[in-house]
């Protein structure tokens, strides 16, 4: 199984993915995007970096250049081995951030998504929804997203927001304010809803 948790900056993803991650147990996979291959982490620091300037064009491809190599390297090989694999973002980030918030286009995120992981999307993606302004106070790194400011994360909530509407049957919104411990049970409750009463892994 396949789980994603997508959110705009500062939403406590990270945080929520190792959460998650332990409540599933020691062979959860758990990777992030970009990232997760030696390739993928390079790109990464470069797409982090606000002081090397990027074409909207080339951030798009260089994201979906880790990620083939991310999903062929790693996340094809750990589902077939029957393993969870739980991400910090997927594609639903790159139809959010570049495909409306840079004005790149769905269709053309969908249609690189499709060649780059060979149309693979998480079984269940958990958007953590919290306020835009809320999460740039929470916020630390100052990466280059980050730095666009608050109507560039407006913009990609509202993207989100129209990812969970168009496909509820994977897509479940979680609020994201709180604490982490009462985030995480709002996350598992909507694992439980999704798998049933067992969780695989959660001993409970």
């Amino acid at each position: 199984m396949f789980i994603a948790l997508e959110g705009v900056d500062g939403s406590g993803k990270s945080t929520q993915v190792a959460m998650l991650c332990e409540a599933l147990g020691p062979d959860t996979l758990r990777i992030r995007e970009p990232g997760g291959t030696d390739a993928a982490e390079a790109i990464r620091d470069t797409l982090a970096d606000p002081g090397i300037p990027l074409d909207a064009t080339a951030e798009l491809l260089l994201f979906f250049a880790a990620r083939a190599d991310l999903v062929n390297r790693v996340i094809h090989p750990a589902l077939e081995a029957g393993r969870l694999v739980v991400s910090d973002r997927f594609v639903d980030s790159t139809e959010a951030y570049q495909g409306v918030a840079r004005g790149l286009g769905i269709e053309v995120v969908a249609e690189l998504n499709r060649i780059a992981t060979g149309g693979l999307l998480p079984d269940l993606t958990v958007l953590l929804r919290v306020d835009p302004a809320v999460g740039l106070e929470r916020a630390k790194s100052g990466d280059r997203f980050e730095a666009e400011g608050l109507g560039f994360q407006q913009l990609v909530a509202g993207a989100y927001e129209d990812i969970a509407r168009r496909e509820p049957d994977r897509v479940v919104a979680v609020d994201g304010n709180g604490t982490p411990e009462e985030v995480h049970l709002r996350v598992m409750d909507a694992l439980r809803e999704f798998l049933g009463p067992e969780p695989a892994g959660t001993g409970s």
